[in-house]
């Protein structure tokens, strides 16, 4: 890999991360490959988290931290907000690759640096990341059930500059998905995108309670209507969670929530053609599904001014079982 191509930087939104950013610092500080700059946004915490980076800024020149302190709506488009303003820190270096990262995350030294490996390999790679792992009842680390190769979760999402530059970044989207629209919009301009499994990155915040992940499956179900999922896919990977807890209910209430779209006939943030795009895919999938051969259509050329979301959870990821430093223990059954 040449020089320019070692040059990343990192963006991180926080608000009252005290619990959980010290430990993402400390992950960051201790990659064999630093980033150029990493510039971590608290946005209105109430608890210690500025204090917190601001301790770690003085020990690492690569930390700039700003604070927004004007008063906002905590809604999906808070993270992207903040995620801009931090990009005005960032005018000044010059990098290959950006990044956003959550403030709850760790992961292996060599992490970014076998990232960039995985870029350097392929030069169609535009965007990527590890496999997200959640903590279990008995302190170990698996992958999300829902993990998959096509599905880079926001918090891990790395772009190559080009590709960043051509999507036009992170949109914010009513119902949430900017990583939807990160990922849809590469895939439309060319780009190839890849969860890597071999690369575990341990999520620390706990689940939420049960009220919690029902509103949260509601609003999951909306978003999945806002960005035009085609319904016969929509049912057929609801099927599939049946397995995600709260059993058979969690598909049921996600379903409620694509479907109450219709009811109220609510505009869509996406494009025709994005619907057009994604609906295709899907389509495909189920054709792959039942061993039928994949449509071919024809797309045009898409626009990069004005970025679109996408959906990309419907492959289950492997079982590997990682410890609290994210090394890979085992396979699990």
């Amino acid at each position: 890999m040449n020089a320019a191509g070692k040059k990343y930087v990192l963006l991180t939104a926080a608000y009252n991360e005290e619990a959980y950013i010290g430990r993402t610092i400390e992950s960051v500080a201790g990659q064999t490959l630093l980033p150029q700059r990493w510039v971590i946004v608290d946005d209105g915490s109430t608890d210690r988290t500025n204090e917190i980076v601001q301790s770690y800024a003085a020990k690492y020149p690569f930390i700039r931290l700003v604070r927004i302190q004007e008063k906002h709506a905590r809604n999906f488009g808070a993270q992207v907000m903040a995620i801009n303003r931090g990009l005005e820190q960032l005018r000044d270096v010059d990098y290959g690759f950006i990044a956003n990262l959550d403030a709850d995350l760790s992961f292996e030294p060599t992490y970014y640096h076998k990232l960039l490996q995985k870029f350097d390999e392929d030069p169609k790679l535009g965007l990527a990341g590890g496999f997200i792992y959640e903590q279990g009842d008995d302190g170990v680390f698996r992958s999300r059930l829902m993990n998959t190769e096509y599905s880079i979760g926001h918090a891990v999402q790395m772009v190559r500059r080009e590709c960043y530059d051509s999507i036009g970044g992170w949109v914010a989207m009513p119902y949430g998905g900017q990583d939807w629209q990160a990922l849809v919009n590469a895939q439309m301009r060319g780009w190839r995108i890849k969860a890597f499994r071999d690369l575990p990155v341990c999520h620390h915040r706990p689940t939420g309670g049960a009220d919690r992940r029902i509103r949260n499956l509601f609003r999951e179900g909306r978003m999945d209507y806002s960005v035009g999922s085609y319904p016969l896919f929509e049912v057929f990977k609801l099927v599939r969670r049946f397995r995600l807890r709260p059993y058979v209910l969690s598909s049921f209430v996600r379903l409620s929530g694509f479907l109450w779209g219709y009811w109220l006939r609510e505009e869509r943030p996406v494009s025709p053609d994005f619907i057009r795009f994604l609906r295709s895919e899907q389509k495909n999938a189920l054709r792959k599904l039942f061993h039928l051969s994949p449509r071919k259509e024809t797309f045009p050329k898409a626009s990069s001014s004005h970025p679109v979301p996408v959906s990309s959870d419907e492959v289950p990821g492997d079982n590997l079982r990682v410890s609290h430093n994210g090394r890979v223990l085992s396979g699990h059954k």
